[in-house]
């Protein structure tokens, strides 16, 4: 993402050091070296961390300190966030049955368990530092309390038919080349990158909740590899014309379901809303700007409408 890491604006490779979104001239995007499903596997052997490492201590300390509006400005965010990993866990199954090449197969299964430790690493945040009692589930479940109706949309509907349709059929590429649309494209590379960046921003800037932040850092690190997976797929299928259509057809049914997931709720969706002091022009062209470096590298762009 634009600015998330200091001095990487000329990077073009897909790295550790983040993806095309940190690009500031777009005339360098046709110059990106894509990163294939083996090298993406190698560097997550690079890359592991374990969310049972990080200490909240100081975490403890600054959340009792903030007001009850912070609390909920905050929590607000962070559901999402909870939820978010949890659902995209569950609902991986079938990308990672649908591999095609060996390489493919070890890099998603990868994938799959990078979103299990962001769950837990949520769930660990929840229990020592909001201190909210009971099980993994009782604490998805409170969470649950906080997202509006166009994340039940986008993740309990939209995201599981797409799951079981591969589940259903693994060898439909065109299944696979929507599911990898939706997933990579919209929920990881246009909210959850989306949205890390100004909440890590905002933690940065209130130098608050470091264990949080070691952790939410590592799991952008993590997404980015994802979102370049993501990037180098659809190049692929983008090859062939009716894959084009379902790239372009699937982004303009998504996109205005996915814009309100970021609107929080008791906010006009309509008009001018903020996260953390982030006013919605941000956030919305913060989004627009990063997926759209992304589809042009892989030779796309958003269609007539696909924004709205």
């Amino acid at each position: 993402m634009i600015g998330i890491i200091e001095g990487m604006a000329t990077l073009l490779d897909l790295t550790t050091q983040g993806d095309v979104a940190t690009i500031s001239d777009p005339s360098q995007l046709s110059k990106v070296k894509l990163m294939e499903p083996q090298q993406l596997y190698d560097l997550w052997e690079k890359q592991s961390w374990r969310s049972a490492d990080i200490d909240f201590t100081q975490d403890r300390e600054d959340w009792a300190g903030l007001s009850d509006e912070d609390k909920h400005r905050l929590s607000w965010n962070l559901s999402s966030f909870f939820i978010g990993e949890e659902r995209v866990t569950t609902q991986f199954s079938g990308l990672v049955m649908s591999y095609e090449s060996q390489s493919e197969e070890a890099y998603l299964a990868t994938q799959q368990v990078d979103e299990a430790r962001h769950a837990q690493h949520f769930n660990n945040f929840y229990r020592e530092v909001l201190q909210l009692d009971g099980t993994f589930e009782s604490r998805l479940d409170k969470a649950r309390e906080d997202v509006n109706d166009a994340f039940v949309k986008l993740f309990d509907e939209d995201l599981v038919e797409a799951g079981q349709k591969l589940i259903d059929d693994p060898s439909d590429r065109l299944a696979k080349t929507e599911f990898v649309t939706l997933y990579h494209m919209v929920v990881e590379g246009t909210l959850a990158l989306t949205g890390q960046y100004f909440i890590t921003d905002y933690l940065e800037k209130q130098d608050i909740l470091p264990g949080f932040l070691e952790g939410f850092r590592n799991i952008s690190q993590d997404e980015h590899r994802h979102v370049a997976y993501g990037t180098w797929y659809l190049k692929q299928a983008a090859k062939d014309p009716e894959h084009r259509e379902a790239i372009q057809r699937r982004l303009q049914e998504l996109l205005p379901t996915a814009a309100l997931v970021l609107v929080p709720t008791g906010q006009d969706p309509e008009g001018e809303w903020n996260i953390l002091g982030y006013s919605s022009t941000e956030v919305n062209e913060f989004a627009f700007t990063a997926l759209s470096r992304r589809l042009k590298v892989a030779g796309l762009e958003l269609g007539v409408g696909a924004a709205a």
